[in-house]
């Protein structure tokens, strides 16, 4: 059976993607900065899976190596990576964006994708065989008002999937990514750094897609037979036709 890492596995997506995975006896390695939910995640999924733990922040990259470098020998073999841990910090305009928030985003979207790519790369590589999947968002394929930098976040997801297609390419492993539209999970809370009733007003008026709706499509994609890779999906609520234009009551 194949073995999955996911990180950002603690909530939204990748949690989703998490029991979806356990569902068809994916042995998991789940990642995540809270460790009380690993744990319980750990304790719900164990009952249909083997599933390990790894409680890091994507942003250390001496921490990543470390961590994923000491897998034990049961769950070395990682098959699938999900690049799932990602975050939006503010919605300002550019002329008075946050540094601490421009950092964030830029750590963790981009370099934290970069550094646990780079830990689980080589034995892919020495394998001949692998499936990477990037979790962008329709942001990297469209900019929108006070989107700034969190777009140049996934902007650059869309281009270090490209990039990474092309390199590995002749090596076994396939790589695509996911780009979900207008999602409800913690995403907007983040953003709007705990204002519930910012966050909930995003998705009122219309059906938002579900961390379950995307789940259902990374199985999709990672259980294609081997000579199929889907390198790159676009997906968004039926309401949305782009990232100013939603259909709301």
């Amino acid at each position: 059976m194949k073995t999955a890492i996911i990180t950002g596995a603690t909530s939204g997506i990748g949690k989703s993607t998490a029991i979806r995975f356990a569902l068809d006896g994916f042995k998991l390695v789940l990642c995540g900065r809270r460790n009380d939910r690993l744990e319980q995640l750990q304790n719900e999924l164990s009952v249909e899976t083997s599933v390990h733990i790894l409680n890091f922040d994507v942003r250390n990259h001496e921490d990543v190596l470390k961590k994923i470098g000491s897998l034990p020998e049961e769950f070395k073999k990682i098959d699938i990576l999900v690049n799932n841990a990602g975050n939006a910090h503010g919605l300002d305009p550019i002329q008075s964006g946050n540094i601490d928030d421009w950092d964030a985003m830029l750590d963790i979207n981009v370099k934290g994708l970069l550094y646990v790519s780079k830990a689980v790369i080589p034995g892919m590589l020495e394998r001949q065989s692998g499936h990477i999947i990037n979790i962008g968002s329709t942001a990297g394929k469209e900019v929108y008002p006070n989107g700034n930098v969190y777009c140049a976040s996934k902007y650059a997801v869309d281009a270090i999937n490209q990039g990474m297609r092309i390199d590995l390419n002749g090596n076994g492993i396939r790589v695509g990514a996911v780009n979900p539209g207008l999602t409800q999970t913690e995403f907007s809370k983040v953003r709007f750094k705990g204002d519930s009733d910012k966050a909930e007003k995003v998705y009122q008026g219309f059906k938002a897609l579900q961390p379950q709706d995307i789940a259902d499509i990374i199985h999709f994609v990672v259980t294609r037979p081997y000579h199929v890779n889907i390198a790159d999906l676009t997906v968004m609520p039926t309401a949305q036709a782009s990232s100013t234009i939603v259909d709301k009551a």
